[in-house]
C-alpha cells in the first residue's frame, strides 16, 4: 500500500505521513475490518472504503444524494480533527434528519464532530475512527 509500511509512515523521521486506523463495521460484512489510511491527504472515507472493498453504499459520489451516510465515532483520545463539514454535507444531512442545526453549530463553534457524515465528503485525518453503516 503506497509503497511504505504503516510502521515507516508513523515512525520514520524522514516521512511526513501519519496513519489513521479506520474500522468499518456493518451487518453487511462478516466481521469488522480495520485498515490503515494515510491521514491528511485529500482522500475521502469513501475512497478508503472502495480501496479495501468495504461495501459502503454510494451513488453520486459528490455529496448530493446522501446515499453514503455513515456514523463516525472518533476512537482517538486526542481532540477530534475531522470536524469540518462541507456545505453539501450540512444540507444533505440536515434535510435527511441525521443532524440538527445545533449539531452543525456545535461543529463550527465548539469543534464537536457530528455523529453522521457523508463518506464521500469526509477527509480522513490523523485520528482513529469507527465507521458504522
Amino acid at each position: 500500500m503506497w509503497g511504505i509500511s504503516p510502521h515507516e509512515a508513523c515512525f520514520s523521521p524522514n516521512k511526513r505521513f501519519h496513519m489513521a486506523n479506520v474500522t468499518f463495521s456493518s451487518p453487511a460484512m462478516k466481521k469488522d475490518l480495520t485498515v490503515y489510511a494515510i491521514a491528511g491527504d485529500t482522500r475521502t472515507l469513501l475512497a478508503v472504503a472502495k480501496e479495501h472493498s468495504v461495501p459502503v453504499h454510494f451513488e453520486c459520489e459528490n455529496g448530493e444524494c446522501g446515499s453514503c451516510t455513515v456514523q463516525v465515532s472518533v476512537l482517538s483520545k486526542k481532540t477530534p480533527m475531522a470536524i469540518h463539514l462541507t456545505e453539501k454535507e450540512k444540507t444533505v444531512l440536515k434535510l435527511s434528519g441525521k443532524i440538527t442545526q445545533a449539531q452543525i453549530t456545535d461543529a463550527e463553534v465548539n469543534d464537536m464532530p457530528p455523529p453522521w457524515r457523508l463518506a464521500c465528503q469526509y477527509i480522513v485525518r490523523d485520528e482513529d475512527v469507527l465507521v458504522q453503516f
